[in-house]
């Protein structure tokens, strides 16, 4: 792999520290992922900025990235949503202590950097629209958009190795930059109308929980999508993607929307791809009206979110449409019951056009640069959310903030703002939420194991001994790791309750939000972590941790470790030059 002059300079440090770490992060992934080569992106987009996504990682870490003078991005780049409108403080009520004060700490840390600080979770959203090219961006929702309904390529990465690319401007050449990647594996057949905002959330969030570990997806779920209506608009398509986002969905086609998959066509039927489809799936009206069923307020509701991701203008003046009807029959909605969610351009957009004014008057609360799933919430208040998102259900759910979630379509929700008591009875607790596709498909394994792999380029010959922490199912850091205490919190998932702490942790990926490596790295700097990571599949969001704070890790081995080895197992870990050995020295007991 032949690597550009002006990367080697920045790898022997001839611009500075900080692209002299960033640099090794790239070339690292470059090398796990066998990549191409490299490749010069045109924009980037970073996330972990909510004190309680990146937590005291990402603080620790930016603190030291940031205090070289050297460190500025290289190419145009962009940055997430905070966690509070800093204008709405007294509104937004949180009781998290010095929480402004450390969110800011965090955002003028990016700022040093560089990076403009739009506080925006969709970048697609004002501004791009036309960009064509190789991004790298570091937000769910926004690259499985961007990779579906515009020209912008960019795989899915992690907040650390957006960080990497825009400090030094190139990119490693593989994943979805190539088009032998860019394959659907699933087929979804669509059924039934669909005739709100939140029915294309529900129908993403539902492709998403299909997705099983047999399946093969090494770059995630990428479902062909037929019987879709004819238009699509701009938030519709915003919401389909950013829910299909929740499990690792990094782009899908909608026939006659999309640009035509790879696939062979005869007499104008798509072939299913080599080795066929991993699943077929139909989405009927009764499966669109069971999630509804399952996901209805069952008690108090108190308080109703619209806009995760950041609501679009569409979305602004659907919600002020709503609220117009409740207005004129003379209502008001009591206490601020409703809180919407958008970005600093939609905002002044919005202001402009009258639909700011008028939620204002009806006693919403309007909030920018931030997101309803990266807020702490006052739970002496709040303990019951209803929203249209179903990336908001997921991460609201989660060990983010731990609240029961609601979801009905705009309109619904609006009505529930203005109405305490349209959902009157005691508020509900928290349920668990195992996933069908946690299921594992390990089988014990009895006798020798001897696995052979490869490493990170910058790490050098080491040799560990530990018990093996072992899952065939992905591991979701932000929300379901407990961030103090690396417990594994996930309702179903084959290692619940159980810590990472000092084991060499053994699974396929990581999946969920792209800020998991600064939940991993916090746990590193206050040692609940684990002593080595192997993971079975390229993972973006694991490998940058481990790059940057020089833990032990594994990739590419002979044979599967995930069903190699026993979750208990006592291995050897060990690097001898390039390559990387897992050996079985004391099996588990079933």
């Amino acid at each position: 792999m032949e690597t550009p002059p002006r990367l080697l300079a920045q790898l022997r440090g001839e611009e500075g520290v900080t692209r002299q770490k960033a640099a090794r992060l790239v070339v690292d992934l470059a090398y796990t992922a066998k990549a191409d080569g490299f490749i010069e992106a045109v924009h980037a987009h970073v996330s972990g900025v909510s004190v309680i996504t990146g937590g005291h990682g990402l603080r620790r870490f930016l603190s030291d990235l940031s205090a070289d003078d050297d460190g500025q991005v290289a190419i145009p780049t962009t940055l997430n949503s905070a966690g509070c409108d800093r204008e709405k403080m007294e509104e937004m009520d949180i009781q998290w202590p010095d929480f402004l004060e450390q969110q800011f700490e965090i955002v003028q840390a990016y700022e040093r950097l560089g990076i403009d600080a739009t506080l925006s979770c969709t970048p697609y959203d004002r501004g791009l629209e036309s960009a064509v090219g190789v991004a790298s961006w570091a937000e769910s929702n926004a690259v499985c958009f961007s990779n579906t309904w515009t020209s912008l390529i960019t795989n899915r990465e992690s907040g650390l190795s957006a960080l990497a690319t825009a400090l030094t401007g190139y990119a490693p050449e593989w994943g979805l930059h190539l088009e032998e990647h860019r394959v659907p594996n699933i087929m979804v057949h669509v059924e039934c109308s669909l005739n709100h905002l939140s029915d294309w959330s529900v129908l993403g969030d539902w492709i998403g929980k299909q997705v099983r570990p047999e399946w093969s997806t090494p770059f995630g779920p990428m479902p062909f999508i037929t019987g879709l209506p004819d238009y699509i608009s701009f938030a519709s398509k915003k919401a389909l993607t950013a829910a299909a986002a929740n499990y690792g969905c990094a782009m899908l086609w909608a026939e006659g929307h999309t640009q035509a998959p790879p696939l062979e066509r005869i007499e104008g039927d798509y072939r299913p791809p080599a080795g066929g489809w991993q699943g077929e799936l139909t989405f009927t009206a009764e499966d669109l009206a069971q999630r509804y069923e399952d996901l209805a307020p069952k008690g108090q509701v108190d308080l109703v979110v619209v806009g995760c991701p950041q609501a679009s203008l569409e979305e602004i003046r659907i919600t002020a449409a709503a609220v117009r009807g409740h207005m004129e029959m003379g209502m008001h909605i009591p206490e601020q019951r409703l809180w919407v969610f958008t970005s600093g351009e939609n905002y002044d957009l919005a202001v402009a056009d009258g639909s700011i004014q008028m939620l204002e008057e009806a006693g919403a609360v309007l909030l920018k640069d931030t997101c309803p799933e990266v807020t702490p919430y006052n739970r002496e208040k709040y303990n019951h959310l209803l929203t249209n998102s179903l990336k908001a259900e997921h991460y609201l759910t989660s060990g983010l903030n731990r609240l029961p979630t609601s979801v009905m379509p705009i309109h619904e929700c609006v009505a529930h703002a203005f109405d305490p008591q349209r959902s009157a009875g005691p508020r509900p607790e928290l349920s668990t939420k195992a996933q069908p596709q946690h299921a594992s498909s390990k089988t014990h394994r009895e006798g020798d194991a001897r696995l052979k792999g490869t490493g990170l380029n910058s790490q050098h010959d080491f040799s560990l001994k530990g018990r093996a922490m072992v899952s065939d199912v992905p591991i979701t850091y932000l929300g379901y790791v407990n961030r103090d205490t690396g417990v594994i919190e996930e309702p179903g998932h084959p290692l619940d309750g159980q810590a990472i702490e000092d084991t060499v942790l053994i699974y396929p990926k990581g999946s969920g939000s792209t800020v998991a490596p600064y939940v991993l790295m916090g746990l590193l700097y206050t040692g609940k972590g684990p002593k080595a990571i192997v993971n079975r599949d390229v993972c973006a969001l694991t490998l940058p941790a481990c790059s940057l704070l020089d833990v032990p890790y594994g990739h590419g081995f002979d044979l599967d470790p995930c069903q190699e080895i026993n979750n208990g197992d006592i291995v050897e870990f060990t690097r001898i030059g390039d390559e990387v050995t897992l050996t079985v020295l004391e099996r588990a007991m079933p």
